[in-house]
């Protein structure tokens, strides 16, 4: 895939960034020398290649799933500016 003047020009507006008429054709070099080394990236072969989430191998820390403070709705609701049975109220936003 190439980029020509067209494409740069309606790149930068949807992009809504300011491009002078003499940044055009370099913009455009530009954008085809990216074009072309992500195309390279299409012949490597990653067969048998996992994917990775991380350059370093991590594992997430697991704890148990247990309630440690439950039961405590009254003391939570005293920091609220308003409730009404154990629950927030808040003001309406959606008609």
């Amino acid at each position: 895939m190439s980029v020509d003047k067209d494409t740069v020009r309606r790149i930068a507006k949807l992009a809504r960034i300011a491009l002078d008429e003499g940044r055009v054709e370099p913009m455009t070099q530009e954008l085809n020398g990216i074009m072309n080394w992500a195309q390279q990236l299409n012949e490597v072969d990653v067969t048998g290649v996992m994917p990775m989430t991380s350059v370093v191998a991590q594992k997430l820390k697991m704890r148990d799933d247990i309630v440690t403070e439950g039961g405590n709705a009254d003391a939570l609701m005293t920091n609220a500016p308003g409730g009404e049975d154990h629950f927030f109220v808040v003001p309406k936003v959606v008609e």
